[in-house]
């Protein structure tokens, strides 16, 4: 199973567009799980269109439509695997051991709002993700997303794709 993750598309604040390569994963995953920060239907839409299959969250930045379209936390079971997908996570600092208590029997958590790639562990096993921006990269040196497999319920080929600059 190829999984796509994204987050913090920021459409059309921060791009008018989203990357065509971004497009194309979508378009070649058969999951695209967005962790928030759509801004505009159009976005939401977009994806719906492209992806096989959609697993999304709103996200602080958010209005009342994506937020009657979407939950603030959404689970999967992905392959053998259980996701669970949140916008906000809180700081760095602590955050494996507060995402382990509070997605407990969960295997993968993606999560976006700091626009930091982020691959991690948990003591007890949770892997947390955060994608990053493919369309705002504020304090990183590219905007990214990540593709990854899910074989035999477990996580594999994980790749953070650096988009180049718009």
């Amino acid at each position: 199973m190829r999984i796509l993750l994204t987050s913090d598309t920021h459409l059309p604040k921060r791009a008018k567009v989203l990357p065509g390569e971004l497009l194309d994963a979508i378009a070649a995953a058969d999951v695209v799980v967005h962790a928030g920060d759509w801004v505009d239907e159009p976005a939401l839409d977009l994806f719906e269109a492209r992806a096989r299959r959609l697993v999304g969250v709103y996200g602080n930045n958010d209005g009342p439509g994506l937020r009657a379209r979407l939950p603030e936390v959404a689970s999967a079971d992905l392959g053998g695997l259980r996701f669970a997908v949140v916008h906000e996570t809180g700081p760095a600092q602590g955050r494996e051991r507060r995402c382990a208590e509070r997605f407990p029997g969960i295997d993968v958590l993606v999560f976006g709002h700091s626009h930091i790639p982020w691959d991690t562990t948990a003591p007890g096993g949770l892997r947390l993700l955060n994608p990053g921006s493919p369309t705002d990269r504020r304090r990183q040196p590219h905007c990214t997303y990540v593709t990854a497999e899910v074989t035999g319920g477990r996580l594999s080929e994980v790749v953070f794709h650096r988009l180049p600059p718009r």
